[in-house]
Formats: C-alpha cells, structure tokens, sequence
C-alpha cells in the first residue's frame, strides 16, 4: 500500500527511525573522525619535525645518532603513513575500530624504532607514545587503549633488552622504561572517562540535531499543505519561510525564501513597515498585490514572533483573499435564512397544490366567461411559479454531499456545448467554447458542475436573447499569480447594474418577470459545497461575466476518488 506523504517524516520524529538510530558502517561519532584527523596532523607534523632535524643538524646528531640510517629511514617511511593517511582518513576508507588502532600501532613502532637508533629511553622520544596513546583513547572503546598500552609498554621494554644484548657495554635504563610504560597505562585509563564523557554529549547533541532537522522538515511540511496563505520574515524584512499558496498570491515565479519583501510584493512591504513603526496599528486594511500583473485584493494579519513579540523582530504574515472571505461571511448569513426558507416551503406546499387543483377544476366547468377563465389561468400560472419555488428550495435544503472528481474542462465542457445547444435548439455559433487549454483540470461534482453551468448558460441565453440577438461564451483557464482554475459564461445581454449586481445571490431576489430569485443563489450554494466560488464580473463592453473559480486541485488531498 502506498505511503501517504509525510508519513515517514512522522515515523521519523515519533520514533523508530533509522535517522535517530546508532549509525552503521563507517558513518560513526563525528568527535571520532576529528579525534583522529587531528592526532595525524600531529603525526605528520613530529615526522617532519625529527627528519628535518636529523638532516639539517651537524655532529653530534640531537636524534639518530646511534643508529643514523635505521633512523632515516623509518622517519621517511613514518612520514609517508602520516601524508597517506591524511587521504585515507578523509575518505574514511574502513572503520574507526580498524583504522584508530592501526594507526597507534604504526605509532608504537615507529617510535620505538627512532628511539632505539637514538640511544634509547634516555632520547625521550618514549613521551611521544604517551601523547599519541592518550589521545587516541579519546576516540576508542576502553579495550583498544588497554591493550596498546600493553603493546607500547612491551616494546618499551623489550627495547631495553634488545640494546642490553646486542651491546652490553652501554647499560641499560630498566627502570625509567617502567616508569614511562606505567605513565602510558595511567594515561589511557584516565583518559577513557573524558573520552565517555565527550562521546555522550556529541551523541546527545547528534540526536538533537536530528530531532531539530525533523522538526524543521515537519514544521515546513505542514505549513506548505495549509489551505491559508502564510509566510514568515526576519527582522530585516526578508522571507524566511512561505508557502505554496502565499507564492501564488504573491504572484512569484521564483523561490521567495531570503529574498526581499519590499522585492516580492511592494504593496505588502510597504505596509508591513508601516505597522513596524506604528504601534497603534492593529488594523488589517485591504490593499491589492499587484505583482506580475495580480490585482487580487487581500487583507493581511501580522503577529509578531518571539518571546518578547516585538514588532521589530520576526513577524508571521496570514494573507486572505478578500473576495473569497467576504463570500464566506455572506454564505454565514445566508444559511440560516436557507432553513428558514426551506420550513417555509414545505409548509405551503400543500395549500399551494390544493389551489392549483380547485384552478384546474374550476376551469374545466361549463358556465364560466371568458374573464372568469383568464383569471383562472393567472391563478394556475402562478401557483406553478409557486410550486417551482418550492421544489428549488427544498431541493437546496435536501442536498446531498458533494463527491468531487477531477475533470478534465476541455472534453467535459465540449460535451455540454454540445447538449445544451441540442436542447435549447440553438443555431451554430450562439454557444462558443474557446480558450481551453488541455491541462486544466478542476475537482468538482459532475453533476453539481453540470447544475451550476446549465442555470448560467440558460440566464445568459435568457436576456441575451432580449438584446435581439444570442452570443453567449464559455472560457476556462488559470488566475494569473494564483494558478486557480476558472471557467466564466459570458454574454451579451444588457448586463447588470451596480446596485443590483450586490443582491444577485441573495435568494428570492429577481429582475426577471417570471423568475424565481433561487437559481443563482443555488448554484453559488453548489459552487461553495465543492470549495468553489461564483463571482459576478463586470464586462465594460457590455453583458455581463459569472466567474467559476475552483481550489487548486491538488490542494485538495493526496488520493482521488475512484
């Protein structure tokens, strides 16, 4: 079954991930690396150091002078170990379990060696083994440090029996060989609680560091799956966080994060250092973005971040868009007078047939005139108009839940040109298609689509037709700087005054002879049910435009419906 995104992440930070677990192969303790990088710089170093000094000094040599071609030799080859390693350490070529302790040993016998062709104990090169064991037992486990110490402790010992065999005349210093290998053990053991100690805290701070990183990639996932508009600038005003949907609001073709606020959006900058230096302001104004050519009102609520929440520190920013909330707060007020309605409506009902009926049985008896006849057609043809209203408003109050799908505009909007213009008999031309891009896809109910675009099609043709003449089109395509989806029916009526076109949604309100007042209302309810807005626009060359805009599609969740 596939994993629903951010799934991991959430795995990742409540436990159980391989991202808070001990690390494997050669990926250990970064304190480790260092450790050792760091020791084998010091290698490197004390190699150049003793075979510049044995070529460069005269006689008597201050190194090597026992034995001077055992000496230069093995500070050559020690040398080159420290140069190589110094690759071999930066590609992390095995573990450290294999690497640290290699490293010592090559250590214990170099030394050894430039010791005893130095005249041995008394050269004082031995302390360069308490050096290189006690920081090497910060980078490993405490069995490591013990047994080389046993090892260095040995050779320091068996060099001493070695000299004392090959050349019995010079005497030997038994005891100072076992003072240094005692220091050699002391150090390794006293060094392995710091070194515990170090590792403790770096593998702490190694876990914190990941559980932030999580955070952090949790905090930017959830943010950019908001359906609100956010983002969040420092104290220069400079984005440093911003989601998908503030992009497109923005109007932004590039990545806004350490960019500008005043280079992103003029209109929103400037008003953010206005309420920095006003501290009295705590409205939120309308203002327009106007960037790359978005003339989207919005309203901005500002919160200053921080403990202290100060306006001069960081500030989150929620951005709304104007038009959709003002619908929002009109639906609000519109939904309890919906009920109302709807009791309303099934009340009359009855009485409403009940007239119908004595109309229709009055109409058919033999002694009534003319007038008396006509007055019974107005009777029957208003209780019809009456009984439609009903059943409008019942059907509003009875509505099911949408089921949205993707659809693809440009086949499903040729198919209803198609049958709306067999089914109102319209001639060729009165009902265009045009402008519809393959790849603009909407997720709404199909029949709620269908109900919705019939009801304006069927207004449009309605008062274009009293113009003298039918021209009504549909568009589909994309808001600039908001990549929302939208389809508008366009006309050629007499369009709709100012004053009018703030009541056309309201239920019941008509400039028609005949209308109910309910189909635009209805198909703005259907329209919000699937998370869509109806907008009525104002078209300066006459007619009017009723805009469809759509939530972006794959805002909506992961997973199509089937």
């Amino acid at each position: 079954m596939k994993e629903a995104p951010g799934a991991s992440l959430l795995r990742r930070i409540l436990g159980g991930s391989a991202a808070t677990q001990p690390a494997r192969g050669y990926d250990e303790p970064e304190l480790t690396w260092r450790v050792l990088i760091t020791l084998n710089a010091f290698r490197l170093i004390i190699a150049i150091a003793l075979l510049f000094l044995f070529l460069a000094g005269g006689e008597p040599r201050i190194f090597g002078d026992r034995y001077p071609t055992l000496f230069a030799a093995t500070a050559a080859g020690y040398l080159v170990f420290a140069a190589l390693s110094v690759v071999l350490l930066r590609q992390r070529w095995a573990p450290v379990g294999v690497v640290g302790p290699a490293q010592l040993l090559a250590d214990i016998i170099a030394v050894v060696l430039l010791m005893h062709a130095s005249g041995g104990i008394e050269s004082g090169l031995g302390g360069l083994l308490i050096v290189f064991l006690g920081a090497g037992s910060l980078a490993l486990p405490l069995q490591y440090p013990v047994v080389l110490a046993a090892i260095a402790t040995f050779a320091v010992l068996g060099q001493q029996v070695f000299a004392n065999l090959s050349e019995p005349a010079l005497g030997s210093n038994f005891p100072a060989a076992g003072i240094l290998g005692g220091v050699i053990f002391a150090m390794a053991l006293a060094a392995q609680p710091l070194a515990r100690r170090i590792q403790a805290s770096e593998a702490l701070a190694r876990k914190f560091g990941i559980d932030l990183k999580n955070i952090s990639e949790l905090n930017e996932y959830i943010v950019q799956h908001l359906r609100e508009s956010i983002l969040v600038i420092d104290a220069d005003d400079t984005v440093r966080l911003i989601n998908s949907s503030a992009t497109q609001m923005l109007g932004a073709d590039m990545p806004l994060p350490g960019t500008s606020l005043q280079t992103a959006s003029g209109s929103l900058g400037d008003y953010v250092r206005l309420w920095r230096q006003d501290t009295s302001l705590t409205s939120h104004p309308e203002f327009a973005l106007a960037a790359e050519g978005n003339d989207i009102r919005v309203t901005a609520h500002l919160a200053p971040l921080g403990k202290d929440e100060e306006r001069a520190g960081p500030i989150l920013i929620f951005l709304e868009d104007v038009s959709i909330m003002n619908a929002r707060v009109q639906q609000s007020k519109l939904a309890s007078l919906g009920r109302l309605s709807a009791s309303i409506a099934h009340e009359i009902r009855n009485p409403v047939g009940a007239m119908s009926h004595a109309a229709q049985l009055l109409r058919e008896s033999p002694v009534l005139s003319a007038d008396d006849k006509r007055l019974t057609d107005i009777i029957q043809s208003h209780s019809e108009r009456v009984s439609h209203i009903i059943d409008n408003v019942l059907q509003l109050s009875r509505r099911e839940s949408s089921q949205p799908l993707r659809v693809s505009l440009k086949t499903w909007l040729e198919d209803f040109a198609a049958e709306f213009t067999a089914t109102l008999e319209l001639q060729e031309g009165e009902l265009t298609v045009a402008g519809i891009a393959e790849d603009i896809e909407v997720r709404m109910d199909p029949s709620h689509l269908r109900q919705v675009l019939w009801n304006l099609c069927d207004n449009a043709v309605k008062y274009a037709s009293e113009t003298g003449g039918i021209l009504v089109e549909i568009r589909a395509g994309r808001i600039r700087g908001q990549g929302r989806p939208f389809i508008e029916v366009r006309d050629r009526g007499h369009g709709i005054e100012a004053a009018m076109a703030e009541k056309i949604f309201e239920p019941f309100f008509t400039a028609r002879s005949g209308g109910t007042g309910l189909g635009l209302y209805i198909s703005r309810e259907l329209c919000e049910l699937n998370r869509a807005t109806l907008l009525h626009l104002d078209r300066p060359d006459g007619g009017s435009i009723f805009r469809i805009v759509f939530e972006d599609p794959d805002r909506w969740g992961q997973q199509d419906e089937p």
